[in-house]
């Protein structure tokens, strides 16, 4: 039987990666994001408890990773037949590796999720079935989350591994493409899983944790800066085919939501935020939950933008 399985062909518009891929890029590097943030964090404080922020990020790495897989699946040429991919493996195929990994960590996310929702469980009479379970897994706590913590950065650049390997288009055919995929998945899934920690688990907006996941803020969207910054510029001085991509910067509609969207929204979003609001950031929830949507909308203009731009601004 012939194990290999086409995508792009259910829910396409013609093009090699349709916008279901743009989706499932977002909720990926949110699920990473979020996950590799809350398992640094833990590590970094030596962290024993469920803490809001590691509740919140467990849920949203599970919820997230779980509806991008939904879009892999729904935009296969055949969605019943998905389960191919999960037997027929080419190791020379970035696709493959990339399902060995999804099929490791999605598993490991939702056990994470069972160590992070330990206490809730007990409380829950149709889910005490599961306290056993737990309690045995306990053991493996710690070897699971390093594991999960290695995969969520691995996710995050699997994802820019997979369509990098576009030949034809200069600006997806690039190697810092998996780093800024990182940088902006822990961005994104930072202030995705920060918000639903204010606002779903009671975290204080300046605790000690927040106060650490703010700071940390800056660093990393100065490294989605600088990624950024090697892409165009390798596009302004490449060949004529590279030269020719660079017109999705500043021709099109593309060029507006990466400018709009990715600059504007993103970067100059968070930035205008904090310094309208000064010292008074940290403790308004307004600006905190506004500059948590920007860094997250910004996130998915990027994925739109480096998929789509990307394959119109061909060789």
């Amino acid at each position: 039987m012939d194990g290999n399985i086409e995508f792009t062909m259910g829910l396409s518009e013609g093009l090699a990666w349709p916008w279901p891929i743009a989706v499932y890029l977002f909720f990926a590097g949110i699920s990473g994001g979020a996950l590799a943030t809350a398992l640094f964090l833990r590590f970094y404080k030596k962290q024993t408890t469920n803490t809001p922020f590691y509740k919140a990020a467990a849920l949203i790495s599970f919820v997230t990773i779980s509806l991008g897989m939904l879009c892999l699946v729904l935009d296969l040429t055949n969605p019943l037949f998905f389960w191919r991919i999960l037997v027929y493996y080419n190791l020379n195929s970035v696709m493959s590796i990339g399902v060995i990994a999804l099929s490791v960590y999605i598993p490991l996310v939702a056990l994470i999720c069972l160590f992070a929702f330990e206490e809730e469980i007990r409380e829950i009479p149709a889910l005490k079935v599961l306290v056993p379970v737990v309690e045995k897994l306990q053991g493996i706590r710690r070897p699971c989350e390093i594991a999960v913590l290695v995969l969520a950065l691995a996710v995050c650049a699997y994802t820019g591994f997979l369509i990098s390997a576009l030949v034809r288009f200069p600006i997806i055919n690039t190697s810092v493409l998996p780093a800024l995929f990182i940088a902006s998945g822990i961005s994104a899934g930072a202030a995705a899983a920060k918000m639903l920690a204010v606002s779903m688990f009671k975290e204080d907006l300046h605790s000690q944790d927040m106060k650490i996941l703010h700071g940390a803020e800056w660093p990393i969207m100065i490294a989605e800066m600088l990624f950024i910054f090697m892409i165009v510029t390798s596009l302004m001085t490449g060949n004529a085919g590279a030269q020719g991509a660079f017109e999705a910067f500043h021709t099109g509609e593309w060029a507006a939501v990466f400018w709009f969207g990715v600059v504007g929204l993103g970067f100059g979003g968070p930035l205008l935020l904090n310094f309208a609001t000064g010292k008074t950031f940290s403790h308004s929830a307004k600006a905190f939950y506004l500059s948590g949507v920007c860094a997250v909308a910004g996130m998915m203009c990027l994925r739109m933008f480096i998929l789509y731009a990307g394959q119109i601004f061909a060789v």
